[in-house]
């Protein structure tokens, strides 16, 4: 398997393999909790906490790990810092913890972080699985980020509504209104607004890979059909 470079990692998390757009992974929490930024921003720093202390404890233990136990030791090393994640949250962000709920202890089942630790960190040194780790997380982060800002928007005519449950009292006046008398739409607040919320961005994101691919096509030079003259020395018996 060839080795990928720092840049290729980095652009798989962000765009070319992102979790949430492309391998369609971890959608349980990223539909459910996607209501507000506010919501975003504290699930999507969880997972990336827990993304890359996984990634990097699963690298470490590699060679030490035998493959009849390699998944039950995966899951426990995810388990351990999912604990410490909503530890940390019910100690310093309790009310944003009782939003989220069951979804923090959940990402301890999230596809997207058990499989990078059996497709990546397994299989690769510390330096590149922490790297792979903060990229995923990263893409997944900026998905629910994009989708919270997506759905508080045009559901509530709000933004950054609550971020005092995350950034404490100075984040109390950081709500944006960009509407005046806005009537709320029900529907972008509600588990099918998300689906369309993140239909729509896949729908994007093809577009864009697609006008790329376009763009290559045309940028390389054309072939010109026609006979080519072969020379042919020595002599035949």
């Amino acid at each position: 398997m060839a080795t990928k470079t720092s840049g290729d990692i980095i652009r798989d998390g962000l765009w070319s393999n992102n979790p949430a757009l492309v391998q369609v992974l971890g959608l349980c929490p990223l539909l459910a909790v996607t209501s507000t930024v506010v919501n975003a921003i504290g699930l999507g720093l969880a997972t990336l906490m827990v993304l890359m202390g996984s990634n990097l404890a699963v690298s470490l233990i590699r060679n030490f790990v035998s493959e009849s136990v390699r998944l039950p030791a995966f899951v426990m090393i995810i388990a351990s810092f999912v604990t410490c994640a909503e530890l940390l949250m019910q100690a310093y962000t309790y009310e944003l913890y009782q939003i989220l709920g069951i979804f923090i202890p959940l990402i301890v089942t999230n596809c997207a972080i058990l499989g990078r630790a059996d497709a990546f960190a397994s299989r690769n040194a510390p330096g590149p699985a922490l790297l792979d780790g903060a990229m995923m997380g990263t893409g997944f982060f900026i998905v629910l980020l994009i989708l919270g800002g997506m759905r508080e928007l045009i559901g509530q005519g709000t933004l950054f509504v609550d971020m005092h449950l995350l950034f404490g009292p100075m984040a109390a006046d950081w709500v944006m209104e960009p509407f005046a008398n806005y009537p709320d739409m029900l529907f972008m607040v509600l588990p099918p607004g998300a689906f369309v919320g993140l239909g729509l961005l896949i729908a994007l994101k093809n577009g864009i890979d697609s006008r790329l691919k376009d763009r290559q096509k045309e940028a390389q030079p054309a072939v010109v059909p026609g006979s080519k003259r072969v020379r042919v020395t020595g002599s035949a018996s």
